[in-house]
Formats: C-alpha cells, structure tokens, sequence
C-alpha cells in the first residue's frame, strides 16, 4: 500500500491541488466506464505540467511505486485502470489541457496530453483547419489516451490511426527524464522513430504529456448517404467502386447489420426507418471535398448506378442538409449505446484484410449461431479499414465464462486463418494481455518484451498491461 511519507513527498512535487485521496473521490478513477474493471489505489495525482510529472515518476522510480497514467477513462480494455492490490498510483493529465500554439504555415498544432479530442477539433475549426480524429468518445476522452492506445475511429480510411496525424511528442521515461520531442517535421530520417514506440504502448514504455498534431484543410462540401446492399460481399465491392470515383474524398465507410438498426430504433425510438422496407444491411458513406462547388452528390449517384444494376445496392438516401447527414450519423453512433442497453454481450474489436471481410462474416456468424442459438450477432463497423465491431449479445441474460471463452475460441481462431488481428483499434490492455501471447509469434513477443525491460527496467509503468 502507498504510505503516508510517500503522499507527502507527492504532495510537495504537485500541491493540494494535484492530489485525491479521499475514497469518494478516488472512485472514478478505478472504475472503467464499463464496469469491466474496479481497481484499487489509495492516491490519484494529477499534475499541472510535464516538470510536475517527470518529479512524480522519478520518484516512483526511486521508491519502486507502480504507476497507471490515465486520459479520459474512455478505454474499452482496462488500460487505464490499476489492479486490485493497491500498490499503484494513477497519473491522471486531465489538469494538463493547454492547447500550446497553433502553427497554421505548418498546418500543426502543439496539444498537451490532458487535451479533450473535441476541444483539439473545435479549436482547429476556429482556424480554418480540421483535426480528423473522430469517434464516439470525443467529447471525453483526451488526445494522452487517444495517442498511447493509437485511436481508430471514423476517419481511418482516409486520414489512417492516431499515429498517422502525429509529427512529434513530449514525453517522461520510466527514470523521470522528459524527452523533448516536440519536432513539427514531416521528414525527419535520423534513426528509430521512437514516438511510435510510445503511441499504441497504452503507458507501459513512458508517459505522453503532449503532441505535435498535424492539420488538414477544412471541407467545404459534405456528401453524407446511405446505402442498403445485399451482402457484406456488395459492401466491399461497393467500397472499391467509390474509392475509384471519388479518391481519397471517401472520408468514412460504414457498415451496420439490420440487427443494430433494430436497436437503434428500440432503444432511441426518435431515429426514423431509413428505408420503406427492411434490408439486411446498410452501409454509410461520407464524402468530404475542399472545393466548394465540388458535385459530390451527382458524383455518388454516378457510382452507385451500376451497382443498382447489378442488385449489389437495393435502395440509398443521400442527406439533402446538415441535419439529415446527422440523423444518418446518429444511427451509427448510436450502435454501441443500443448495444449496451439491449444487455451485456462478448465484444470483439478485430480487423482483417479488407478483401476477407465477407467471408469472415459468413463463416463467424454459421459458426457462432450454431453453438449458440440462443444469441444474436452484431456486426458493425470502419470496413473502409477492415475494422469490425463483432459482437454477441445474449439478450437477458450475462454470458458465462465458458460461453466468453468459446465465443472468443471461435472469432479469434478464424481470424488466425485470415491473417486478421484480435485488436483494431482499443488495444489490449488488461482484457486480451493473455490472449495476445497465441496470436503473436514468439519472435515477436520477446522483441516486445526486450523493448519493455530496455526502457522500463523496473517494470512500474502500467504493470500488468499489454505484456
């Protein structure tokens, strides 16, 4: 347990206002947003700059006190949540939200790692500028998290992961020294790239305190539509064909089963009926263009004829304003809401070669219906970049560990034999740190760990995740 001179030193680094030690208080902080994942810890400090922590971590180091750096608490996999023994303490950087400066020749931006994505976003806005790191969290996590878990979302398939829109970091090692790696340079060959070390470690090689972020131009049109089709194989098909009509303008590429509408529509009974009749699934599309004349929507309507022709699309709507796009936007966001209200199910964040997305849906869901028929499959997701939210949900009641374990047996071991990953985008965490060890080679497990025991020899930075 942390003792009470250990406090007292952290107090003096961080004053009354960077700590929490009363229990009512501390609670938030242990408790994911799931309620997968309690841990314990007895002191949350939240520093006010990158000195305050590298004074923290050094004394950490000294004392061998374990260590959770925590954003937003918006993780899917109990990254940011200290285990039960309450020997660590958690790093929270939500005090440290400074947006630095705004470099808009250089079309970046320089963000501390307590940061909330939206904020980043709408401050790019402000500028004329746009920062395309989107998903549904963003009005509560920070971009801290969004980097040390290398964050998805909606925007991939044009802009690519979190790591793609980083020029360069500010960070603390496990010893408490601050890397000043704060280079807004596109070019820069001198060496290993060790920012992509720390994006995607989820905080076990150090801890992120701020970012040089990279800006694109604000869109001037917005095309947002969606597609009935009749398989997952025409989704993919049609994928392909916009792609070749419209470049990287595809900005997001959506795919949603009949079964998450019918839980959208439950659960959130002011989303209208998309189509007139029922379609098996639905894809959402959304074109982005800088120039403000440009004929988005006659340039769809082009594309979609010839699958119309051929019966890969059955039926479409193309949003005539900005609150029809959002209403469109709304089914989709409001999946995993659905999702949670309708009742606890085995969740699956996977990702597989865009031309095998098909037939993994064929064959995962007659596999998983045949063992368990009394579920029911949720498929939704970015298959713009072969990344899919597979699910299963067991209505009413709380799926068992056997019935976890199976359903995980069944999605992971097809996924080995398509080359697929078991995390796309929420990482590992604590939830698949023992799952990860039968998909990787054991090349690859001890270079990741030779890596963990260079930079963090003592092993304090977020133990027990990851590796």
């Amino acid at each position: 347990m942390i003792d009470a001179a250990f406090i007292q030193r952290v107090q003096a680094i961080v004053g009354d206002a960077g700590l929490v030690t009363d229990t009512i208080d501390i609670e938030p902080y242990v408790r994911d947003w799931r309620g997968n994942y309690l841990g314990k810890t007895s002191l949350v400090v939240r520093p006010a700059n990158t000195g305050e922590v590298a004074d923290v971590v050094k004394l950490c180091a000294e004392t061998g006190v374990p260590i959770v750096p925590q954003g937003g608490n918006t993780g899917m996999v109990g990254g940011g949540v200290p285990d039960s023994s309450g020997r660590a303490i958690i790093i929270s950087l939500t005090r440290m939200n400074k947006i630095r400066s705004i470099d808009l020749a250089n079309s970046a931006m320089t963000v501390e790692a307590g940061c909330i994505l939206a904020a980043v976003q709408e401050a790019a806005l402000r500028c004329e500028r746009y920062f395309p790191l989107s998903l549904a969290a963003e009005g509560s996590c920070t971009i801290g998290g969004n980097l040390s878990t290398n964050a998805g979302g909606t925007a991939v398939l044009r802009f690519g992961n979190a790591r793609d829109l980083v020029l360069g970091i500010e960070a603390v090692t496990p010893e408490g020294n601050i890397w000043h790696g704060l280079k807004a340079l596109r070019k820069d060959n001198t060496g290993y790239d060790l920012k992509h070390l720390l994006m995607g470690a989820e905080g076990t090689l150090g801890i992120i305190t701020a970012a040089v972020l990279k800006l694109f131009p604000k869109a001037q049109r917005t095309c947002t539509a969606l597609v009935a089709v009749s398989d997952p194989a025409a989704a993919v098909e049609l994928l392909a064909t916009i792609q070749g009509a419209m470049g990287d303008r595809l900005t997001g590429f959506e795919l949603m089963s009949r079964v998450c509408l019918d839980h959208v529509i439950k659960h959130f009974p002011e989303t209208p009926e998309p189509f007139s009749a029922r379609h098996a699934w639905q894809v959402l599309v959304e074109l982005t263009d800088t120039m403000k004349d440009s004929p988005l929507e006659d340039t769809l309507s082009m594309a979609l004829q010839p699958a119309f022709e051929s019966g890969k699309a059955v039926d479409a709507v193309i949003a005539t304003s900005e609150a029809q796009a959002q209403a469109l936007w709304n089914m989709r966001e409001h999946v995993p809401p659905a999702e949670k209200l309708q009742g606890r199910s085995v969740k699956h964040d996977i990702s597989m070669p865009i031309s095998t997305i098909a037939e993994f849906i064929q064959r995962g869901d007659a596999a998983l219906n045949a063992r368990f028929p009394q579920a029911q499959v949720i498929c939704f997701g970015h298959i713009g970049d072969g990344n899919l939210h597979y699910n299963l949900s067991f209505p009413g009641m709380l799926p068992s560990a056997e019935q976890t374990r199976d359903a995980n047996n069944i999605v992971y071991t097809l996924l080995d034999e398509l080359a697929g990953s078991i995390s796309a985008e929420h990482g590992l965490g604590q939830m698949k740190r023992e799952e990860i060890t039968k998909h990787k080679s054991r090349v690859e497990l001890d270079m990741m760990r030779a890596i963990k025991a260079a930079l963090d020899p003592k092993g304090i930075m977020n133990p027990g995740k990851v590796l």
